[in-house]
């Protein structure tokens, strides 16, 4: 059924994917009529005439016409035109100009805006520049339409069309319908997937050089992404290639070749033989980021002032202060971050990093010089603020986001350095290499870099493993702490974090404070044990509230997942009542006063934060941030969101994806982050994921209290199983390829 009328009121509009509630007027037997109209449509005003391909339909709304296709027409009455035109859609038409035009036009205005602007002029006001004006922005608004409307077709979100318009413009049909595996190089978003199947209804060959090229870079972007690696070995790729696309190589050889080497022409990867003579294919944006992050180091390294100051008499005057009294190896730890230009400090929990930092912060700062204290994550930044009692801020925040378009860069980079003669970074172990590659940038040639972490953490969720391949390079000064000094005498999780760390079971019988064991071998069990643990037994015990106990599960799917965990705790901690508000996104059921998650970086995202009388206004919110939903927007969907570090956020309804649930979340969401009592399902699982360092990890996230509940057969499978996945990267033998040539070149 066709119904053509003229949008009256936006009731709903999702953004993300188009979906709209809207009333329509049309006309029926010369009478106006009045319908709710529902369906996904292109960017549409008030006053726009909408052509609707679909059925009445009676919802618990009351009778509503769902409609499946949506053109965007043109008025056909002077009031239609009238209230098109002063919809707020044209640049420089307001009510009085639109009349103006319509009056002295009539039927014809539509056709003078978009053929002969020059006419417009005719009408007191308008001038040549505001003619010329209306006519670009009438022009400019069909043609996003026509294109946007093209690619819903395929299934392509309103969000995603209009970004695929504003990078393309005119050309968007054109370019789409010619090669839609562009989409896949130019649009962030567009995936190899959703290319292939408007290629598929496009009539596109299975073995087009444009499909092999699109798979060949899919499968290298995958591999970066999900696995952390940062070069695949040529044969590998062709051989994921070939799978993922359905085609045999041999068969197919010149057109792969091709692809290669075209990707190689087009600087998109860069193809060369590794130090063992191997063949092996890096995305060039990760290979200039790599090779740039060895470059640096080697030349913080090489190039830092010497420091032959002896500083026995300022770690014996710390140690008085503060009442304590460090071993050889801290005192190395210490000695070799104030002598070097770069310096690692890594070791378990309990070894004293944290009161290392506070020295060296004390020694640096009594010899003038300037030090900033950064760290990857919210959280890791708040604990390092509290332990040392000087600020410190996310590796973000210290750098400062800055927006330019769609583009999102650094104010602090290779070009206007950070002010600072020495920088601490704290959890080194989650820095991926592109976040490290932007702090190097923004360090100035003679500032110091002490790198602390825990070298058995659980690598960056992003690409690379700078801590490991700076450790293994051997060109950097490295302390490595192995004695514990944290360590309460009814206390177990130190030292059972090193028992695991060490492939030995911890002691689980239950006799200390801080550490517990449940067996239960059913996975329904162990769920309803774990929610009965933080929803009644541990509140009682340790004197906590349900929503501050934390959760780290191994998996996501699975009884004792997070996605079921998560939505019975929801229930149990945040039941449903007639005060709070809710939302449904997708699956997720999103509740006032629900805990939640930052699952992605967006630097875009505005913030305030509140101390006394002083608001301090930002921007960004990142992967791991964690904070409670304050107050839901049921009309428009705004979610206001406050964070665990004061900052308060609102989220359009668009971007409430971005968030999860987090009364549970995975063992590598958790990292960096500590939490006053952890629970942990111990659950059967791929022997890929459960492993030494995943336990590990997650009994390390715990200030106060861990519990286990699980079997102790799948617990003494994770701590015997030392299977790592082995990351590609090149960062090592491009840090001993830099050095070799800095030394030659200052030798």
């Amino acid at each position: 059924m066709e119904l053509i009328g003229c949008i009256e009121e936006i009731i709903f509009r999702n953004e993300e994917n188009g979906y709209t509630v809207a009333t329509l007027s049309y006309l029926e037997n010369g009478v106006e009529q009045y319908v709710t109209i529902n369906g996904k449509m292109p960017d549409i005003h008030i006053g726009q005439n909408v052509k609707l391909i679909g059925n009445y339909s009676n919802t618990k709304y009351g009778e509503q016409f769902v409609f499946t296709d949506c053109t965007i027409t043109y008025p056909t009455t002077l009031a239609g035109i009238v209230k098109y035109l002063s919809s707020g859609l044209i640049k420089g038409v307001g009510p009085i100009t639109a009349s103006l035009i319509v009056d002295k036009f009539k039927y014809d205005t539509l056709d003078i805006i978009e053929y002969a602007p020059n006419k417009l002029t005719t009408i007191h006001g308008i001038s040549s520049k505001k003619a010329e004006q209306i006519t670009n922005s009438f022009n400019e608004i069909k043609k996003m339409q026509n294109s946007v409307m093209f690619l819903q077709n395929y299934n392509i979100t309103v969000n995603m069309a209009i970004k695929i318009y504003n990078t393309y413009g005119d050309e968007t049909i054109e370019v789409v319908k010619t090669n839609p595996y562009r989409l896949v190089e130019d649009i962030d978003g567009i995936g190899f997937f959703t290319a292939d199947t408007i290629a598929s209804n496009m009539g596109v060959e299975l073995s087009s050089e444009f499909r092999i090229r699109a798979g060949l870079l899919h499968v290298m972007k995958e591999n970066s992404e999900k696995n952390g690696n940062t070069f695949l070995y040529r044969k590998t790729l062709i051989e994921n290639t070939s799978e993922l696309l359905g085609l045999d190589y041999d068969g197919n050889s010149d057109k792969f070749e091709g692809a290669l080497d075209n990707l190689g022409s087009d600087r998109v990867f860069s193809c060369f033989k590794n130090n063992n003579g191997a063949d092996i294919v890096m995305l060039t944006k990760m290979y200039f980021t790599e090779s740039a992050v060895a470059q640096k180091l080697s030349l913080l390294n090489l190039t830092a002032k010497e420091t032959n100051i002896n500083i026995s008499d300022e770690i014996k005057a710390f140690e008085k202060i503060n009442d304590i009294t460090f071993d050889e190896q801290q005192k190395n730890a210490i000695e070799n971050s104030i002598k070097n230009g770069v310096s690692v400090i890594t070791g378990g929990p309990g070894t004293g990093k944290t009161t290392i930092i506070k020295c060296i912060l004390d020694i640096l700062e009594q010899q003038g010089n300037r030090v900033m204290l950064l760290a990857p994550t919210g959280r890791a930044s708040k604990r390092l603020s509290e332990s040392t009692g000087r600020e410190a801020k996310t590796i973000h925040r210290g750098l400062e986001v800055n927006f330019r378009g769609d583009t999102k860069t650094f104010v602090y980079n290779e070009t206007n350095p950070l002010n600072t003669n020495a920088v601490i970074v704290d959890e080194v172990s989650m820095v991926d290499i592109m976040l490290m590659s932007s702090l190097l940038k923004a360090l100035p040639r003679d500032c110091k870099l002490i790198l602390v972490g825990d070298k058995d953490q659980l690598p960056s969720v992003g690409a690379g493993n700078v801590l490991d391949d700076v450790l293994k390079s051997g060109l950097i000064s490295v302390t490595y702490l192995t004695k514990i000094f944290r360590q309460d005498e009814k206390s177990l999780i130190v030292s059972n974090a090193h028992l695991i760390n060490d492939g030995k079971m911890p002691i689980i019988d239950n006799s200390s404070n801080d550490f517990f064991f449940e067996n239960k071998e059913d996975p329904i069990e162990i769920k309803e044990s774990i929610i009965n643990m933080v929803t009644k037994r541990l509140p009682n015990f340790a004197k906590t509230e349900p929503i501050k106990i934390q959760v780290l599960a191994p998996l996501k799917a699975g009884a004792s997942g997070i996605e079921s965990l998560n939505c019975d705790l929801q229930q149990k901690i945040n039941p449903p009542t007639h005060t709070k508000q809710e939302l449904i996104v997708g699956k997720t059921i999103f509740r006032e006063g629900d805990k939640v998650m930052q699952t992605a970086n967006d630097y875009d995202l505005l913030w305030k934060r509140y101390n006394g009388h002083f608001c301090e206004e930002g921007s960004g919110v990142f992967n791991g941030d964690i904070g409670y939903i304050h107050k839901i927007n049921y009309g428009s969907g705004e979610t206001e969101v406050w964070f665990e570090d004061g900052r308060e956020c609102v989220y359009p309804r668009t971007q409430l994806s971005e968030l999860s649930l987090a009364y549970a979340i995975t063992i590598h969401k958790s990292q960096g982050c500590e939490f006053d009592t952890v629970v942990i399902p111990v659950i059967s699982g791929p022997s890929i994921i459960l492993t030494r360092n995943l336990i590990y990890t997650a009994v390390t996230r715990a200030k106060k209290m861990v519990v286990l509940v699980g079997s102790r057969k799948n617990l003494r499978r994770m701590v015997s199983n030392t299977y790592t996945v082995q990351r590609l990267t090149m960062l090592k033998d491009f840090l001993i390829e830099s050095d070799e040539k800095l030394r030659l070149m200052y030798d």
